[in-house]
């Protein structure tokens, strides 16, 4: 039978604008129901707003800087020994802490009611870039509970 899915990393292309297949990863998630145009519009004018408040940085950089530093080093990942759960510390590996900082952000975003897409984006990735925000708080949460379980860290077999 045939391959229906292949892998996007291959096939993804940087963004027009900044050459940054970043850039392009998080449009791509950003994106609801197929509507990329609209996605890229909100995420260059929220790079745009960032390039009006914060003239010392360049905008992409920002950008950057805000989902590096939302990156987890360590997560809890369910164990089951012997009719007991729990919840054992791992090294997260650097696809999946792309992946969760882009998604942390993206659910803080969208959780802001009330105002512009564009405008959300600007404010939580000035806010992750100076190490605020609601995104860095999930990725400090996370942290916490692998500190307060490392102890069933031999479990990680």
């Amino acid at each position: 039978m045939a391959k229906r899915f292949t892998a996007s990393a291959s096939q993804l292309k940087p963004d027009p604008r900044f050459d940054s297949i970043l850039a392009s990863k998080f449009v791509n998630c950003l994106m609801l129901d197929g509507k990329k145009s609209i996605a890229q519009r909100a995420f260059y004018d929220a790079l745009e707003i960032i390039k009006e408040r914060m003239p010392e940085d360049s905008e992409i950089e920002v950008f950057e800087r805000a989902l590096e530093n939302c990156k987890p080093f360590i997560e809890v990942k369910s164990k089951r020994v012997g009719g007991a759960t729990y919840q054992v510390p791992t090294p997260v590996k650097p696809k999946r802490q792309q992946t969760l900082a882009i998604r942390w952000v993206l659910a803080a975003v969208r959780s802001r009611k009330g105002r512009p897409i564009a405008q959300s984006l600007a404010e939580e990735f000035m806010a992750a870039s100076k190490k605020e925000g609601t995104a860095m708080t999930t990725r400090e949460n996370i942290h916490r509970m692998a500190e307060a379980n490392k102890a069933f860290a031999h479990f990680a077999w």
